[in-house]
Order: structure tokens, then sequence, then C-alpha cells
């Protein structure tokens, strides 16, 4: 059974939030383990895992930099260089930090990336919102994926022109720099193409909408994600209350 794709935005949501506002590694961990579980298990986890490792590498490491050598209220000194020290409970709290971003990530990577988008943007205009900023909130979902099957399309066709790219990070970085602009090129001219598109199916008008494509939505599900709301809000609550706000 598919669930409603704002059931599944408002459990993703969810789990973000209380995971964040418990800083719990049991939490923290039980979220992950649940994400991963589920990506398997709905056979995303060899997309998902690759897009996680790229946001989550580069935010963990800096996590670690920042917290691992300049943490003041670090006491147990593991090893230092001047001003910078590496304490027991810096790495801790860097770790704690590492799996509570770690687990909100995989858990809105799940959701963007087995939702239906046009199931979303018809629930979302269901619900009374304007169908282009429908469209526009649910096309960030599909911005990676369509970035990244344009940027392999500009490289094929630079490569068949003769360009020829090097192993290595900086030849990489020097092949993108020649990428970039006709990438961006690439992504105004079909969000322009996208504009006229819309405009011609009546995005932009005010009047009554219809759709041909409808979301069932049980009264369960409503029920559903009325409990998740509300024990997101309870979690923030009880982090405020427990911070003495």
């Amino acid at each position: 059974m598919r669930l409603h794709p704002l059931t599944s935005l408002a459990a993703a949501g969810s789990a973000a939030v209380i995971t964040t506002a418990a800083a719990s590694w049991h939490v923290s961990l039980a979220v992950i383990a649940a994400a991963l579980g589920l990506a398997a298990f709905g056979g995303i986890l060899r997309r998902l895992l690759p897009a996680a490792a790229a946001i989550l590498v580069p935010l963990c490491l800096s996590l670690l930099a920042l917290h691992g050598l300049f943490f003041p209220e670090g006491v147990t000194v593991l090893a230092q260089w001047g001003p910078a020290r590496i304490t027991s409970e810096g790495l801790f709290f860097a770790l704690q930090r590492a799996a509570q971003l770690s687990a909100a990530v995989l858990a809105l990577l799940v959701f963007s990336s087995s939702v239906s988008v046009p199931d979303l943007v018809a629930a979302l205009s269901a619900k009374g919102l304007q169908g282009r900023v429908a469209f526009v909130l649910a096309s960030t979902l599909t911005l990676l994926p369509a970035v990244s099957s344009r940027l392999e399309t500009v490289r094929q066709a630079q490569e068949a022109r003769g360009l020829v790219i090097r192993r290595g990070l900086l030849h990489r970085i020097a092949a993108f720099r020649l990428q970039a602009v006709p990438l961006v090129s690439a992504l105004v001219e079909e969000a322009g193409t996208r504009g006229a598109a819309l405009e011609a199916r009546g995005f932009g008008s005010t009047g009554p909408r219809t759709s041909y494509r409808e979301v069932p939505d049980r009264p369960s599900e409503r029920l559903l994600r009325i409990l998740l709301l509300v024990a997101a809000a309870a979690a923030v609550v009880a982090r405020l209350w427990q911070a003495g706000v």
C-alpha cells in the first residue's frame, strides 16, 4: 500500500525534527537504521547512498574539525597543537551532532527519492496550494537528478569534441569550470521552456481548477499526519522546556 505523498512528507519532516530535538544517540541511530532499512526495502538504497555521501561527508568532516579541535568545554585532551586541541568531549559532541544530521538528511532523502512528484503536486494542489507554488516546491526534489543528467550530457558532448579529462581532483575541477557555462545556459533555457509549458497548462490562472490525477487520501492517513505533526511539536516544546527557555 503506497502512502499519500503528504503522509510521507510529514513522516520524514517529523523524524528530522524529533531527531534534532531529542539530541540522543539512541534516537539518531534508530532513525538512521529505519531510513536505510526503508531504502533497502524500496530498492532505492543504491541511489540514496551516493547522494547521502555527497551531502554528509563534507558536513561531518567540518563538524569533526570544528568541535574536535576547538571545543571550549573539552577537558580530556588527547592531542594539542598550539590553540587547537583534540578532546574526547569535543569528539563525542561532534559525533553526536553528525549522527543527528545524518538521521535528518537520510530521512528527507528517503522521502525525496521515493515520492512520486506528480502525485505530490496533485496532493498539494488538492490541499489548496497554488498550482505554480506546488510545482516549484515539488520540482526541488528533481533538481539534483536533473542537474546531474544535464552535466553528464554536457560532458559527453565536450569529450566528443576532443576534451580530455585526466585523473585527479585538480583536472576534474578545471574540466568542471569548462562545463559550468553550458550547464547553466542549458538550465536557464530549460527553465524558460518549463515556464512556457506551465502557462500553457493554466498554472497562472486564478479560477477554479480541476486535475486528472486524483491521489487517494484515507482518513487514517490524515489522522496519522496530525499525530506526526503533534509529536514533532511536542519534541520541540520538550527540548525548549529542558533548556529552560
